[in-house]
């Protein structure tokens, strides 16, 4: 399957995030992969589908993303997923259901909790500010907030704050539905099988919502590759796209290679 690695993308996004979230990183990641379908995936209740219900489990939200999925013809080959955080779970939960709908899957700053400790998958100096800003009324400073968590950089903060509340007007992602995010996050246990396709974990070690070392227990439990940004964020994709971009063409010339 490594001739099909790269060529069908889906993307998927984290916690209380759509589509509109990727931004910039779509033309880089076009860019880099010029033949390839690039297709982003809204999780239940959030972008497109935000009037729906999220349901309380990764076993749950994968199987609505599926049926969405097919119903949209994205499967017409073995995709290669790309996912931040609790989409990554999703992908992580897809290749083990599905095996022979993904031929791959990169997944950024993730975690499972039956591999890292509560406190290392949101970490414990976040909580606080996690809580508040869920519940902030005033949509910008809501949007800043969660800016200023998930992203260390900080020239775009105006530009992209803006762009983020228009996206949050559009579309709401609603405040019993980020929540219920979080509890299916929370209880994702995935146990011990490894998928069958290759897998690259990355990491940003600024990242301050999820602990780095939570994708680094995984790469050692289950042998698999893991690149790691040096400074980036949990928002890995908004703090140094081309970066990602560059380590994702790597690993498909890698595989390929084998």
């Amino acid at each position: 399957m490594n001739n099909v690695l790269g060529q069908n993308w889906l993307l998927l996004r984290g916690l209380a995030r759509e589509s509109a979230h990727w931004g910039d990183f779509i033309p880089l990641l076009q860019a880099t992969f010029p033949d390839a379908a690039v297709t982003m995936l809204d999780l239940p209740g959030t972008g497109r589908f935000h009037e729906e219900v999220s349901p309380l489990t990764i076993k749950a939200i994968t199987s609505a993303v599926r049926h969405h999925a097919l119903n949209n013809g994205c499967l017409h080959q073995p995709a290669t997923i790309l996912a931040i955080s609790l989409g990554a779970m999703v992908a992580w939960e897809w290749m083990k259901n599905y095996p022979d709908d993904i031929c791959g899957a990169s997944l950024i700053n993730t975690s499972f909790a039956d591999s890292s400790p509560f406190y290392h998958r949101l970490r414990w100096q976040s909580y606080g500010k996690f809580a508040g800003l869920m519940t902030k009324r005033n949509l910008l400073s809501r949007e800043i907030a969660i800016l200023q968590l998930v992203s260390n950089l900080r020239d775009q903060d105006e530009q992209i704050s803006i762009a983020w509340e228009k996206i949050q007007n559009q579309r709401p992602i609603s405040l019993k539905n980020s929540f219920r995010q979080i509890i299916a996050a929370a209880g994702y246990r995935p146990g011990k099988i490894k998928p069958r396709q290759p897998v690259l974990l990355i990491n940003g070690k600024g990242d301050r919502l999820v602990a780095p070392i939570c994708s680094e227990t995984i790469h050692k439990k289950w042998h698999l590759k893991l690149r790691s940004h040096p400074w980036g964020g949990h928002d890995l994709t908004l703090d140094d796209g081309a970066w990602v971009a560059l380590q994702l063409k790597n690993w498909i010339l890698e595989m390929q290679q084998h």
